[in-house]
């Protein structure tokens, strides 16, 4: 698990990690994703995630770093001189730049991640064999090619979205940032390496875990979907959450760890997933599960959020973070029927999950 992946901080520790991991990755894995290493255990996932995380921030980097050039480019002028109309044309003209060069990413990680999906589900399917015993085929099923191709597709989706987003905010922070230059009675220089930092910082600086946590949720789900997959034809009827209880792990996946739920509904939800192409409607519908503290006891509660609705799964009472083989202690809680259809039935749960699931038999 992540820590505490709900903040930002603890995400860009485990991140780091990633990184350290990716450089000896890079070296080790000049084959495929999930080839050389084995996504049913917490070591083998890790180092899936840091070697597609390096790739993709590859493949991704060069474009980041256009954009800052492409932007700063526009934007360095003699801004006193300018009037209003003039600096809204050239932070317009500056996003559009910047946006020609974001253009070309999600096609080059397209490439990486359509391979990267195969190998995921067959490392997932030849795990169940060996592991669980699962009487499963070597060859693909029906859902395992609607599983590789949902994975790509979404995760393609939710990249376009951020870039999107990342170019509307470096548009409010340019113009933040010359109006507030102005006001101080900051000259060209000072206006631009402002403008420069700042975009630096939304194209650059961002991408320094955001590849990480691309990976982690590409292989999380892809593992996931094709486990419940080799489930459903291996004829198992119910599977557990199964955290990994160290001392890294969150609120969330020790609460949810031991939880039951069953292989037909999971598949149903996939098959409802499957049909979600916006980014907003994927995250309704699968929401990552956050935390926040009760005003009143001071204990953290985890919630989902959908349609701007927040809805409290458990208020933890007793907090088992930091500790190995700890669930901790929890209040009342929802039901696991409505964990499933809340969305969390099934993980990853988080920023950078670990959490997988198992048969019951």
């Amino acid at each position: 698990m992540c820590g505490t992946c709900d903040t930002a901080d603890a995400l860009a520790i485990v991140a780091e990690a990633h990184r350290v991991a990716s450089s000896l990755a890079a070296e080790l894995l000049g084959e495929p994703v999930a080839k050389a290493m084995d996504l049913g255990t917490a070591r083998g996932f890790d180092r899936a995630v840091a070697s597609l995380a390096a790739e993709l921030r590859r493949q991704a980097g060069r474009s980041e770093r256009d954009a800052v050039r492409a932007a700063v480019d526009v934007l360095d002028v003699d801004w006193p001189r300018t009037t209003p109309a003039e600096r809204r044309r050239l932070v317009s003209e500056a996003m559009n730049a910047a946006g020609r060069a974001t253009a070309l990413i999600p096609a080059r990680i397209q490439t990486t991640l359509g391979p990267a999906a195969d190998e995921v589900v067959s490392a997932t399917r030849s795990h169940g064999r060996r592991v669980h015993n699962l009487a499963i085929g070597a060859d693909f099923n029906a859902v395992d090619r609607r599983i590789t191709a949902h994975v790509v597709r979404t995760q393609v989706n939710f990249v376009t979205d951020e870039l999107g987003r990342r170019i509307d905010g470096f548009g409010a922070d340019a113009r933040r940032v010359v109006a507030e230059g102005l006001e101080a009675g900051l000259g060209r220089d000072d206006i631009s390496a402002a403008l420069q930092a700042a975009a630096q910082d939304t194209f650059v600086a961002r991408s320094a875990f955001y590849w990480d946590v691309v990976a982690g949720a590409f292989i999380g789900n892809g593992r996931t979907y094709a486990q419940i997959s080799s489930y459903a034809e291996a004829g198992i009827t119910r599977y557990l959450i199964e955290a990994v209880l160290d001392e890294q792990t969150t609120e969330i996946c020790r609460y949810l760890h031991g939880k039951v739920f069953e292989v037909g509904d999971a598949l149903r939800r996939f098959d409802a997933l499957d049909r979600l192409e916006r980014p907003e409607d994927v995250k309704d519908a699968q929401p990552w599960v956050r935390e926040s503290l009760d005003p009143q006891t001071g204990n953290p509660v985890l919630f989902v959020e959908r349609g701007g609705l927040r809805t409290p799964l458990v208020e933890v009472t007793r907090s088992g973070v930091g500790t190995v083989d700890d669930q901790g202690e929890h209040g009342r809680a929802v039901s696991n029927r409505e964990l499933m259809d809340l969305g969390v039935g099934f993980p990853p749960y988080h920023g950078l999950c670990r959490t997988t699931t198992v048969p019951e038999v």
